[in-house]
């Protein structure tokens, strides 16, 4: 298995236990699942929940329970309740594009990736603003300043959440 990590905090970000799609101009989307999490109601064989007062839709108690997205589970992404403004977004991306620029060159990525990488950054920050308020926004574990946000939107089918992150700002380790 591969785990990509954020290059700039390190925080792993997604695997390729997913599907990945090349979405052009440096983003990648991958596709999740909304899973229920928490109080687990588990019903013994021969037993009679209503007899003992426990219903099976009372598995919702305090809160637990609530559909969450798989990968920000799996990768415990941190999810920024209230958003961002575009505005704010378009800072912190002026900023985490000068950050992995410079990250890039300190690793000795080739010159010729990091002139691809900044010729395809206006393009995909144009896709991502364009449909900025349908995106919950979240951020890698350690929620490091200047690091990656993983933008999460639905499919067409309204069911189907998936997550855009920018393949350049990603390292791959194997596991």
């Amino acid at each position: 298995m591969i785990i990509y990590r954020d290059i700039l905090s390190g925080d792993e970000i997604i695997s390729d236990t997913s599907k990945i799609i090349d979405a052009g101009n440096g983003l990648w989307e991958i596709d999740g699942r909304m899973v229920k999490k928490g109080a687990e109601n588990f019903v013994l064989d021969g037993a009679n929940p209503s007899a003992e007062g426990e219903d099976a839709d009372d598995g919702d108690e305090g809160g637990d329970n609530q559909p969450i997205l798989d990968l920000a589970d799996q990768f415990r992404l941190q999810k920024l309740e209230g958003g961002m403004s575009k505005k704010s977004y378009q800072a912190e991306l002026k900023k985490y594009m000068k950050g992995l620029t410079e990250k890039l060159k300190e690793r000795g990525t080739p010159e010729e990736d990091i002139k691809k990488f900044q010729s395809e950054a206006p393009a995909a920050a144009k896709k991502i603003l364009g449909n900025w308020d349908n995106y919950d926004i979240y951020q890698g574990e350690s929620m490091s300043e200047g690091s990656m946000y993983v933008l999460v939107d639905f499919r067409e089918d309204g069911m189907t959440p998936y997550v855009t992150v920018w393949k350049w700002g990603l390292e791959e380790y194997k596991v």
